[in-house]
Order: C-alpha cells, then structure tokens, then sequence
C-alpha cells in the first residue's frame, strides 16, 4: 500500500506539472499572437494551481502592462521582483509600468544613519543575518579556546585579537538579525487597484478626505479595521481606504 501510495502522488506530481507547463506555453503563444488577455487567462490557472515563479508573475506583468492595466501590471512586477531581486528585466519594466502612474509622490529625505542601515540591512536575509550570528559564535568559542590554550606570546594575541573581533561580528550580526526580522514582520506593501481610491481621516465613509490615491501607487498597511486600511506613503501622509482598493503583494 505504501509503494501505491507512493506511486499515486508522483503520478499526481507529475500530471500537474505537465498541466502547469503546457497553460504557461499556452499563455506564452498568445502573447507572440498579441492575444494578452487569453494570455492572463492562462497563466492566472497556473497561479490557481498553486505554481508561483519570478517569470510567471513577470509574464503576467508585461500582458496587463499592454492591456493598459497599471495597477495589474506594476503588482505581478513587484511580485516577480520578490522572488528575483537582481534581475535587471524586471526592474527596468518595472520602472516603464510605474511611470503610467497618475500619482508623483515624492518620498522623504533620508537621513545618513538611514542609508548606512538599509545598506547594510540588505546584505542579507535575517535568515542570513542569523546564519552568520551562529558562524561568528563557532569562530569566537574556537579562537578564545585556542587563545587560551595556546602559549605563545605572538599567536596569543593574535587569536586573542580575532577572538574579539569575532565577537564584534556575532554581536553585530544578532542585531541586525532581530532588527530585519521586525522590519520583515512591519513591511505589508500594497498596490492601489482602484482606479482612484478617498483616503480618509478615519475608517468611515462619513470622515474627511485627506487624499487621493490612483491605480498603481505602492503603499504600506499599517494597520487595518473591519473593511478599511490604514496607508502609509513614502512621503509620510497617512489615511484609511476600503481594503477592496488595494492588493498586497
């Protein structure tokens, strides 16, 4: 019974690969044949099936981008740019998609101790940040050992030397590891789908507008109540919006 079993989920496996496969060369033919709605079509039942990839959702940007769809458009970009940070096509299209946006917000100034963090924040992960806080701990227990047992005066203070600056490194490392944890945790983007959506003062119909969003713009959750969010944009203005508006990516 446990070999049938086996047998049952590679053929299942297998079949839905297949079927994923031949709707994604399906979605890629009707994009030569300028046919990109049938292309969404496509590719939206291999997203229903579960398949997630950077050239999946990059595919899907670049059909709505030419049916006009701002909104559709710059979110499977940002979608694809989650999943392939470093890949040049998708920023570059990414920037086109975003220059259709009706609304210009400018962000707000960073200060230096800003930039030196987010430099150094996107070096890794806080997965990676956690790896290299364990690494740096095995570095410092082998350097101090060797350091206290060692008797020599020159290799003493060597190993001394590089124990601490070990240290240094978990110390720093362990920091960083919680604090990219807590921005990983605090970062909900969204994507306006809306074609123009009343940013109010408070979570009612009833409250005063404080402003105005437009299809595409990217915005952050910050906290959320019944049918409404809370936004925040990258110059500071805050207000709530139906959910129904946005998308989070």
């Amino acid at each position: 019974m446990k070999h049938l079993f086996f047998i049952l989920v590679v053929l299942t496996g297998t079949l839905g690969w297949s079927q994923n496969n031949a709707l994604f060369e399906q979605g890629k033919e009707h994009y030569k044949n300028d046919k990109f709605q049938e292309a969404i079509n496509s590719w939206e039942k291999v997203l229903a099936n579960g398949k997630h990839s950077s050239s999946l959702y990059f595919n899907l940007a670049n059909a709505n981008y030419k049916l006009n769809k701002v909104g559709p458009s710059i979110f499977y970009y940002e979608k694809a740019l989650q999943l392939a940070p470093g890949d040049a096509d998708i920023k570059t299209n990414l920037k086109f998609a975003e220059n259709a946006r009706i609304d210009a917000i400018e962000p707000l100034p960073k200060t230096i101790f800003s930039k030196w963090y987010h430099a150094i924040a996107s070096l890794f992960t806080y997965n990676g940040w956690a790896k290299l806080a364990v690494m740096a701990s095995i570095f410092f227990v082998l350097l101090f050992l060797s350091y206290w047992f060692i008797v020599a005066e020159g290799k003493k203070r060597l190993f001394f030397t590089t124990a601490m600056l070990s240290l240094g490194l978990l110390v720093v490392s362990t920091i960083m590891a919680f604090q990219t944890y807590a921005d990983a945790t605090k970062d909900k983007p969204a994507i306006v789908f809306a074609e123009s959506s009343e940013a109010r003062a408070e979570p009612k119909m009833g409250s005063e507008v404080a402003f105005v969003l437009h299809e595409g713009t990217k915005v952050q959750i910050i906290s959320e109540e019944d049918a409404w969010v809370r936004v925040l944009l990258v110059n500071g203005k805050d207000g709530w919006i139906p959910s129904s508006d946005i998308k989070q990516l």
